[in-house]
Order: C-alpha cells, then sequence, then structure tokens
C-alpha cells in the first residue's frame, strides 16, 4: 500500500521515496517505515484522464512536492472547472477544442472549415491529451516544431502563413477559455513563429515569360500587363463565360462574388451593379454566403464594354433557355449552367485555367485578374482610395500592399518624374525661386575669331589684365 494516501474527490495523492529493499533489490516505495517521519521521501499525485479523440483513458502521475498541500494544490488546478455539467474532472485541450467548436456560430462557413480543419490535422494529434490547466507555451512551441519536422521529412514543407493560421485558432479558442475563467493566460500568444510575408504580385514581363518557358519558374502571385489581358479577353469573347472573365479583369471581383451574382444586383443602364452575395462550394452542395468582409458589400461602376458584354451574355442566356426546354432552371443568376443552375465557383477556375492555357498565356490564378484589376487601374491614374472601394477593402494599406504591383512602364515614368524634379530644383537659385542665368557655353579653339569690341576699357592701361587696346589713328577725341 502506499503510504498517507489521501483523496481528494478525484485523483489522489501520497507520499513515497526512493529506498531500495536489500533482499529484493526493489525500491520500496510508499512502503519505506521512514515514510512516517517529516524529512522523508515526496509527495506525488495521481490522476485519471477522460478518454481521448481514439477512445482510449490514461492516468497520469506526478511527483516531487515538497508537501501534501503542494500535491493537493496541484491536483485541484488538474481537474480544472466544471464543464458543460460534467461535473468537476479533468479538462484537456482536446475536450476544450470540441467545446468551442460546437459553441462557435459566429464566423462564416469557410472560417468554420477553416478552424475544423486546423483542429483535426494539427491541434488534438498533438496536443489533445495535454491538460488544459498545464499547457505552456512549451507544448504549443513543441508543436509547431513537430509539425514543420514531419511535413520536411514528407517533402512538402509548411508554409509560414500555415502555421501562423494554425496558431490563429488555437489562440483564438484559448482566449474564449481566458474569457470564461477556465484559464488565466494563453499560451499560444507567446509562441515564436517565422513571420508570414504577404505575396507581392509580380507582372508577366517578356524577360520573367522567357524564365518561365525556359525553367518552369513561376511566381506564387503574378498578374498579366495589359496587352496579355487584351489576348486573353479577344481569345476568349466567343465564350459562354467571357462576360465572367471581363467583369473580373476590369472589376476586381472574387470568384464567389461572380458566381453569386444575380441579375436583380445588376443595372445595366444605371451602369452600376450591387455586390451582395457569394457562393461557396462546400462538399459539393453550393451555399449562398455574405461577402467576405463588411466592407465588401459594395457597389461598383460598370465601363461601357463590360456593359456590352453583359448585355450580349443576357442574350446569350435567354437563347440557351429557350433551346433548353421546358427542364430549364430560372435561377436568376447572372453567370449559369445549360441548364440554368448557378455556377460552381470551381467551375470558373477550371474554365479559367484552360483557357488561358489555350490562348498561349505564361500562367496565373483565377484570383490574380482580381490582382491585375488593381495593378492596371493604378496605371490607368486612378487614385488609391477608389481601387479599395472597388475592390471592398477595409484598409486603404491592405490594398497598397498586396493587390497592387508596379507596371514596368508605370516605374519608368515614374522615375523620370523623379529625375526632372531633381533637374529642376538644380536650375533654382539656393533659396529662391528665381531660375539660374544660363551662360552661352564656350567654344574651344574660337576665341581669337570673335570681332573685337568696340567699347574700351575705363581701367588704366597698367591694371587691364588683357592686352591693352590701341588707340584709333585720328588719336584721342
Amino acid at each position: 500500500m502506499r503510504g498517507s494516501v489521501v483523496m481528494s474527490g478525484q485523483g489522489s495523492v501520497y507520499k513515497r521515496c526512493g529506498c531500495v529493499d536489500p533482499v529484493t533489490g526493489r525500491q520500496l516505495g510508499g512502503r519505506c517505515p521512514r515514510l512516517a517521519g517529516s524529512g522523508h521521501g515526496s509527495w506525488y499525485l495521481e490522476l485519471a484522464l477522460p478518454a481521448g479523440p481514439n477512445g482510449r483513458r490514461c492516468r497520469i502521475r506526478w511527483g516531487g512536492y515538497p508537501s501534501r498541500a503542494a500535491a493537493t494544490s496541484v491536483l485541484a488546478r488538474l481537474r480544472g472547472p466544471r464543464h458543460g455539467g460534467q461535473g468537476c474532472r479533468a479538462l484537456t485541450v482536446g475536450d476544450w477544442l470540441a467545446h468551442w467548436l460546437a459553441s462557435r456560430t459566429s464566423p462564416a462557413t469557410s472560417t468554420m472549415r477553416g478552424y475544423a480543419a486546423h483542429v483535426r490535422l494539427y491541434l488534438v494529434p498533438y496536443l489533445g491529451p495535454v491538460l488544459l490547466a498545464e499547457l505552456s507555451t512549451g507544448h504549443v512551441q513543441a508543436m509547431f516544431t513537430a509539425i514543420s519536422r514531419q511535413h520536411q521529412e514528407l517533402g512538402s514543407p509548411v508554409s509560414a502563413a500555415t502555421l501562423n493560421r494554425v496558431r490563429a485558432t488555437l489562440r483564438a479558442a484559448l482566449n474564449t477559455a481566458v474569457r470564461r475563467g477556465v484559464i488565466g493566460e494563453n499560451p499560444a500568444s507567446r509562441a515564436e513563429l517565422p513571420r508570414a510575408r504577404r505575396p507581392r504580385a509580380v507582372v508577366w514581363t517578356p524577360a520573367r515569360v522567357e524564365h518561365w518557358q525556359r525553367t518552369g519558374e513561376r511566381p506564387a502571385v503574378a498578374v498579366w500587363t495589359a496587352a496579355q489581358t487584351a489576348q486573353f479577353l479577344h481569345a476568349t469573347a466567343g465564350h459562354q463565360l467571357y462576360a465572367a472573365y471581363h467583369l473580373i479583369a476590369l472589376r476586381g471581383l472574387r470568384r464567389g462574388e461572380a458566381a453569386g451574382l444575380r441579375w436583380c444586383d445588376v443595372d445595366l443602364d444605371a451602369k452600376a451593379a450591387v455586390i451582395s452575395q457569394q457562393l461557396q462550394q462546400y462538399d459539393g452542395h453550393l451555399t449562398v454566403c455574405p461577402p467576405k468582409t463588411p466592407h465588401s458589400v459594395r457597389t461598383i461602376a460598370l465601363d461601357h464594354t463590360t456593359i456590352a458584354a453583359l448585355r450580349a451574355h443576357r442574350d446569350r442566356q435567354r437563347a440557351e433557355a429557350v433551346a433548353f426546354g421546358p427542364g430549364y432552371r430560372v435561377s436568376g443568376y447572372v453567370f449559369t449552367g445549360l441548364n440554368g443552375a448557378p455556377m460552381a465557383p470551381d467551375r470558373l477556375t477550371r474554365t479559367f485555367t484552360a483557357l488561358a492555357a489555350q490562348a498561349g498565356l505564361p500562367p496565373v490564378r483565377l484570383h490574380d485578374l482580381r490582382h491585375g484589376a488593381a495593378t492596371l487601374a493604378l496605371a490607368a491614374g486612378v487614385d488609391l482610395r477608389t481601387v479599395q472601394d472597388m475592390l471592398g477593402h477595409s484598409s486603404i494599406v491592405l490594398t497598397a500592399d498586396t493587390y497592387t504591383s508596379v507596371l514596368p512602364e508605370v516605374a519608368r515614368a515614374a522615375a523620370e518624374k523623379v529625375a526632372a524634379l531633381i533637374l529642376r530644383a538644380g536650375c533654382l537659385v539656393p533659396g529662391t525661386r528665381r531660375q539660374r542665368q544660363r551662360h552661352p557655353r564656350r567654344v574651344k579653339g574660337r576665341r581669337h575669331n570673335r570681332p573685337p569690341s568696340r567699347r574700351r576699357s575705363r581701367a588704366h592701361p597698367g591694371r587691364q589684365i588683357g592686352r591693352p587696346g590701341r588707340r584709333s589713328r585720328a588719336g584721342p577725341r
């Protein structure tokens, strides 16, 4: 029997030592007779954990505490608070994450899918059995180290952006635990991760296209030039989805926003469209969702070329409805299939990739058309605030930092403007706005061919630096 066992609800504390039986050579543990004394041995705790995600139950035993009060205090902290009416029990990180996911109602469906994927793939396998009350920054840091090493061994290194998103999920879950008084602080906030750098969009210049054709290397985010965009639109002018790609390339819609656009949101006479919803695909089913952010709900202006493309698309859609027959579905969406059903965002992506390859253009993603719309708008002289409203960004910093790149001709024009500014500044008298007087250039070798000056010097001949002028034959006047 263990010495001095004290039961405390769930779990127990006991005293033991490391003395060895001289006969068997085994440790006496709690059977040592010297444990009755006050200075011998140390206190331990034992706690049974609930079944984990794999259905297995485990038991923890920690020791080395100097007194029974210290061991009892740690045991009480490990058991945690009451959770969901299950009584006073040990709460693990896996238990809390499951409860947190079940209680989340506010985020969008796509956000919840990301949370659930992070919990299933990373958080529960690495941190699930850990007691929530004992979770430390060291546990979190060790998890990210193990994730990085595992992906490295599999030959698919995990990006810094993915690690930061996983930490954001864990931090959100633990912040809820802090607000509810389950834990005192959030250990995920102090974990150190490499900074996730937002990729900059680069332009497919001729040199970059040649490098891609020779090596196959392509940038993470790339945009077409104005000529390449025009080439793509010209090559796809007769396609069923031409109006969709025209709208995305010129107005910068997200693919979900283009798929969710309805005819009731478009006013061709007023040359405007309202972005009020988007279509997302989950488990093979289309779902109507609000736009990505509240600022994404916006009204965009339509130019005359986009109006013409939408009118032609509407006429084509009406002809398709007549050709399909009675089974045609009048869904009210602008971009539909041949049967009138809404267009899945994935189909827009697949079709775009095929059409871009057929046009012989360097590869870009469908979302890169949105990058290109912002880039071309800036190249056309549109101010940054207007581009922000067009894209539906909440911050102008996001627009300037992520979705805009500088076209080569715009960069050259800016460089010429800076050079001209410096040259103009060099022609001013310092401290004034007066232009410097330009002195006529002297031509070498023609000094003696100048006609002699008829004006005589008034200085004394001895003070004249040059040769004194000759007096006329008529003598002094």
